[in-house]
């Protein structure tokens, strides 16, 4: 018997009238994927070390091209910890999982530990499509502090901080350096400009900070570009659907385009992404703020 991360444990008592039970292979105890497992149990929950007996069987999760993963009805190859050859393969729970462990700035073991699973099975779940169990999910949302529908995308289409208030919610300023320090390296963020026809206009930018500054790309006959030469406002936000909470930085200070040529091939080199609406956007301009201020909503009960 050899199994991958992901698979399902099957047991299957030859007693007359004894239900079937089985459970989420999360852990391996051998490179080449024979007994013993770790076992998440779909009843209970529970995960325990399983030396699999002649009523068990393996039932392969599908591959990342939608085939059963091995030859045979009991068989799988060995499991490789690395995710597919030639590079991950990531599903969107997976990317989800992934992107929030590392804003929280957690390790895989640490997750894994809180989860009750292998760190192995963890990358396995973040560098390949997995169709991870409920119970699974349950139990990397709760180490996640988030929710399982927040893993599964789940309101994606919809503004965020739709749900209930704190019930004894605490507004606090935040200083400069924190402001610094949520800001980071980059992002997605806000800039108020005003339109051609003098109206106002907020529009979303992917940004980087670079030496203090905020810059981002555009074009010259963009919305965004209508701050260069005037006095702006930059804003950035994060939101906790689970918690209630979130925080928000406004920037303020005057914008200009980075016209040296240098500094334009700098910027494009070490830039952390390319614009996510796409095509050329080859102005880069920069916000160096003169007032940085933020607040943050949390609880007073804690």
């Amino acid at each position: 018997m050899r199994a991958r991360l992901g698979d399902r444990l099957v047991i299957e008592s030859p007693a007359t009238g004894a239900p079937v039970r089985d459970g989420e292979i999360v852990g391996l105890h051998h490179a080449d994927g024979t007994p013993p497992y770790d076992v998440r149990w779909s009843d209970t929950d529970d995960v325990t070390l399983v030396h699999p007996g002649p009523d068990a069987r393996i039932r392969h999760t599908a591959g990342p091209g939608g085939e059963p993963a091995g030859g045979g009805a009991d068989e799988a190859p060995a499991p490789h910890a690395g995710g597919p050859p030639g590079g991950v393969n990531p599903g969107d729970i997976g990317r989800r999982v992934a992107l929030e462990r590392r804003r929280q700035g957690l390790t895989r073991e640490e997750i894994a530990r809180r989860a009750r699973m292998s760190p192995e099975y963890l990358a396995y779940l973040e560098q390949q499509p997995a169709d991870p169990s409920p119970a699974t999910l349950v139990s990397l949302a709760d180490a996640l502090h988030t929710t399982v529908s927040a893993l599964r995308g789940a309101g994606l289409d919809l503004p965020p901080g739709q749900g209930r208030a704190l019930l004894h919610p605490r507004l606090d300023d935040l200083g400069p350096e924190e402001c610094r320090a949520l800001l980071s390296t980059h992002g997605v963020g806000r800039v108020a400009v005003s339109a051609p026809d003098g109206r106002p206009v907020i529009v979303p930018v992917n940004y980087d900070v670079v030496d203090d500054a905020i810059v981002f790309r555009t074009r010259p006959d963009a919305l965004p570009a209508a701050a260069v030469g005037a006095e702006t406002a930059f804003e950035v936000d994060h939101v906790d659907e689970a918690l209630s909470q979130g925080w928000s930085v406004l920037a303020l200070g005057p914008a200009s385009a980075v016209t040296d040529p240098e500094a334009v091939r700098r910027l494009t080199r070490t830039a952390h992404s390319t614009p996510w609406a796409g095509g050329e956007r080859e102005m880069w301009v920069s916000i160096r703020p003169t007032t940085l201020t933020g607040r943050r909503i949390t609880s007073a009960d804690r």
